[in-house]
């Protein structure tokens, strides 16, 4: 696996060709590393990009007008492909994926999706994230976008005893999916938070899904409320967490669509949160992890 490496007094950041994934964190002054660390027993994954679709589709199957296309796997593709580095610094990385005859199987547009990764000179503890999606096709075409880091807890720290936080926020509204990856916006439910706080236990015991609810601002923090991760995702119409019980890790994932609701039916442009892009259009869209120490 070929990766590329940015670098600073306080970071270590590695991405790699496979996915344009970023791979590693490494915290130069605790000496250790902060992003889940794809164990394939828990979870094979550090921060996949979820493209061109979020979540699941029914069946493994969705439809186009009158065309029927498979999407087996969830998440969509891209995280399974070999991206071309275009474009390498000190501080930031750039990826590049483009449509070929294989996605247009699964995928029947044409496509261009750049990744890039950035240090932030004046905040050394700041890591960029940057997607650019351009339709390069004759059609509109119908995409979802969204991020899926994986984030370690403190050292010596069970997620159990550690916080989601939401700073200014005193209530959240979110719903879940259920065992089979289905969205159930209908059993909506409440989130009371304490100082812009819920603890893990509480509050994540899967995936957890708050959407149309302007959340600028996620974050993780330990037991005595010390920031530990910020992400700042402001724009995104959709904000999930998810964690797998048997890892010590927790996920902050913004998301431009989600999976399908059970039981969804209808076809592409009907499935809640996707976005559209006309022939020639590009679209920019970015967030950004603040490691905290």
């Amino acid at each position: 696996m070929k990766t590329h490496i940015l670098e600073n007094d306080e970071l270590r950041i590695t991405v790699a060709d496979a996915g344009a994934e970023l791979v590693s964190v490494w915290d130069r002054e605790t000496d250790s590393e902060r992003l889940w660390t794809a164990d394939p027993a828990v979870w094979n994954r550090h921060s996949p990009i979820l493209f061109p679709f979020v979540g699941r589709v029914t069946d493994g199957r969705y439809r186009i007008g009158g065309r029927e296309y498979s999407m087996k796997t969830q998440h969509g593709f891209a995280r399974d492909m070999d991206f071309v580095c275009i474009d390498e610094t000190d501080t930031t990385v750039t990826h590049c994926l483009t449509a070929t005859d294989r996605t247009r199987e699964l995928y029947p547009y044409d496509f261009r999706l750049t990744v890039r990764h950035s240090l932030n000179r004046r905040e050394p503890r700041k890591l960029g994230v940057s997607w650019t999606v351009e339709n390069t096709g004759d059609a509109e075409m119908y995409y979802a976008i969204g991020a899926h880091p994986g984030f370690l807890m403190p050292p010596g720290t069970r997620k159990e005893d550690c916080l989601i936080t939401f700073p200014g926020r005193e209530e959240l509204r979110f719903f879940g999916a259920d065992a089979a990856g289905f969205a159930h916006p209908e059993r909506e439910q409440s989130l009371k938070l304490d100082g812009g706080c819920a603890r893990y236990q509480d509050s994540v015991p899967d995936t957890w899904i708050f959407e149309g609810q302007n959340i600028e601002t996620a974050g993780i923090a330990g037991p005595d409320r010390k920031p530990w991760i910020t992400m700042e995702c402001s724009g995104f119409p959709m904000l999930a967490v998810w964690a797998n019980k048997n890892g010590p890790f927790i996920c902050l994932e913004p998301w431009f669509g989600r999976t399908d609701d059970a039981g969804f039916s209808g076809t592409l442009e009907e499935k809640k949160g996707m976005q559209r892009l006309e022939s020639g259009e590009r679209r920019d869209i970015s967030y950004a992890v603040i490691f905290h120490h």
